[in-house]
């Protein structure tokens, strides 16, 4: 009973830290030489303001500290801090998601090819939309990743093993969450002649962000598994920790579906 609160105060704790972290700008343009450049902080606060967005041809490219424009490797360092800040702690959906494969996962092969195939799936997509070849809605798109949410951990409540169709599911839910990424890629405005530098240092930062939910899910779950004397696989584990979670990101998935549509 005890770990069952805990596991609910746990996933309680992921939501209201997202809730924290609304706004990029925020989290990154507060931090003083670390933080991100003047020109890009002044462009995220303005998307966030009431005049709207502010387009690529408008930003200027990023400057360092020193006022010369950065590198392609500067700039690739400060799109990880991004990418990573939009998966911890600002990515409760795409958390809830990698949290749900994980649970389904009982073996490591298993969960190898389910991240590589949501990784490949969401890198493909994340560079098709950011670069303009294709342009998803978001109203469609932030809908349709609560409901990817919501099916990966039903499918783990009806299901003890991953199912031979699972990696393709995933692969297929990963094309929708790099839609996502793009979105809030794309809002950032981005700064002139570094577009390359800028995509593969945020995307690098997301997959960084990913593996380190995994990491921590998978001591906790040692952890787990140790305290439930089930590190030979006893079914004590699914039924104390992955059915709940699993019910709970459910339930959470759907809620997020439904107040995205009629949002």
């Amino acid at each position: 009973m005890h770990g069952r609160l805990r596991l609910v105060a746990a996933l309680a704790a992921i939501l209201l830290a997202s809730a924290a972290f609304g706004h990029p700008e925020d989290e990154f343009c507060t931090r003083g030489e670390d933080g991100l450049d003047p020109a890009l902080c002044a462009a995220l606060a303005e998307l966030n303001s009431a005049e709207g967005a502010v387009s690529q041809a408008e930003l200027k490219p990023l400057l360092d500290a020193t006022g010369k424009e950065r590198s392609f490797w500067s700039t690739a360092g400060l799109y990880v801090t991004i990418g990573i800040g939009h998966i911890l702690p600002d990515g409760s959906d795409h958390i809830l998601f990698v949290l749900a494969i994980f649970l389904a996962s009982t073996r490591l092969r298993a969960l190898v090819i389910q991240i590589s195939a949501f990784t490949v799936a969401h890198t493909a997509t994340l560079a098709l939309a950011a670069s303009g070849i294709i342009t998803p809605s978001p109203s469609l798109v932030e809908p349709l990743i609560a409901l990817t949410i919501a099916f990966v951990a039903i499918e783990n409540l009806v299901f003890k093993e991953m199912t031979r169709w699972r990696p393709v599911v995933v692969f297929g839910f990963g094309l929708i969450h790099g839609l996502g990424f793009a979105g809030f890629f794309g809002e950032l405005g981005l700064p002139t002649g570094q577009f390359w530098s800028a995509l593969i240092g945020f995307n690098v930062g997301v997959e960084i962000g990913q593996l380190s939910v995994i990491a921590i899910a998978a001591v906790l779950g040692l952890m787990l598994r140790r305290k439930l004397h089930d590190l030979e696989g006893t079914g004590r584990f699914r039924q104390t920790v992955v059915r709940p979670a699993s019910f709970l990101i459910g339930i959470t998935g759907l809620w997020w579906f439904i107040s995205r549509v009629i949002a």
